[in-house]
């Protein structure tokens, strides 16, 4: 099993503010909890264990920052626009969402995008996941990578970058793939249209990877601010198999569904199942590529193993 090196963990973290969860909680002294537990429960995914008070004491302060940013953006747009003598062509702010499989960056990143759109001046946030951007299950046998799916190779990244780079320059519609979790694959012919919105969420496993090489852009150079959820492989882990087994009652049972083989087996086995993907395929590919951009993100979520947030970290150079 492959082992997550904390060598440069003590310089990295002396970018940061370190916030404790505490103190974070504090900051929402006066804010409005504007969703209802219905709400919550609609927006958490399977296995994630959000609730009134974790949107409360994290997310609506995390929110409110967030918007504080995309109006100071678009104000010192406007400013350069003005000095430069040019029109004022105000684009949208970029905001991405990075993580392991499992550690619940879905779940915050549809939780942002409610919150976000509650503050003025950001009323139009849009949402979009990179799996539109994996490469079709037949390119990837033909590559042979199928194994490999979820890896930074497994990814259409031009084809990313350029839909952010149209949607980042002011483009009325930009349309990207559409991927099916039911089938597992690249929808032919569907598309997901983002329309100049004020914010877009971009979660991802690898969107904070740096740029393949010095020449190419990256994808994270097109954000504004970026997030990373943070937690223990070991906890991270238990979260991934109390996730399959989950999907194993609900998703997988779906006869159109690409893992309905796995809705009839044992616990047992389930767990043997989870324990393989885990250990084989979405492990090394936490280490290998998805942790080692923790310290590119704005800000650290870490989560405890419990699934909430034990602080904040902040980026502060």
């Amino acid at each position: 099993m492959p082992e997550v090196s904390e060598v440069s963990e003590p310089l990295a973290l002396s970018l940061y503010r370190q916030i404790d969860r505490a103190e974070w909680a504090r900051l929402a002294a006066g804010m409005e909890q504007p969703l209802t537990e219905s709400e919550v429960v609609q927006l958490r995914g399977l296995g994630d264990r959000l609730d009134l008070t974790e949107v409360r004491e994290v997310y609506v302060p995390l929110s409110r920052l967030l918007s504080l940013r995309a109006s100071s953006t678009r104000r010192i747009g406007a400013e350069e626009s003005a000095f430069l003598g040019e029109d004022d062509t105000t684009t949208p702010f970029v905001i991405g969402v990075a993580g392991s499989v499992a550690v619940g960056k879905s779940t915050i990143a549809r939780l942002l995008r409610e919150l976000v759109s509650r503050w003025p001046g950001t009323p139009r946030v849009e949402l979009m996941t990179t799996d539109g951007f994996l490469h079709p299950n037949a390119e990837l046998e033909r590559r042979g990578i199928m194994s490999r799916k979820g890896f930074p190779e497994s990814y259409d990244r031009r084809g990313l970058v350029e839909f952010l780079t149209a949607v980042k320059s002011g483009a009325p519609e930009v349309q990207a793939p559409y991927y099916s979790h039911m089938r597992y694959d690249i929808v032919p012919d569907a598309h997901t249209t983002v329309r100049r919105p004020d914010v877009v969420i971009v979660e991802g496993l690898n969107v904070l990877q740096p740029p393949p090489t010095p020449n190419d852009v990256a994808v994270s150079d097109l954000f504004d601010f970026s997030i990373y959820v943070d937690a223990d492989p070991l906890h991270i882990q238990q979260w991934y198999t109390e996730r399959f087994l989950a999907l194993r009652q609900a998703a997988f049972n779906d006869p159109s569904s690409y893992f309905r083989v796995f809705a009839d087996i044992s616990d047992d086995e389930a767990v043997s199942r989870a324990g393989y993907y885990w250990n084989e395929i979405n492990l090394p590919n936490l280490v290998e590529n998805v942790l080692p951009t923790k310290h590119r993100a704005s800000l650290i979520l870490q989560k405890g193993a419990s699934h909430a947030v034990d602080r904040v970290l902040l980026r502060k150079l």
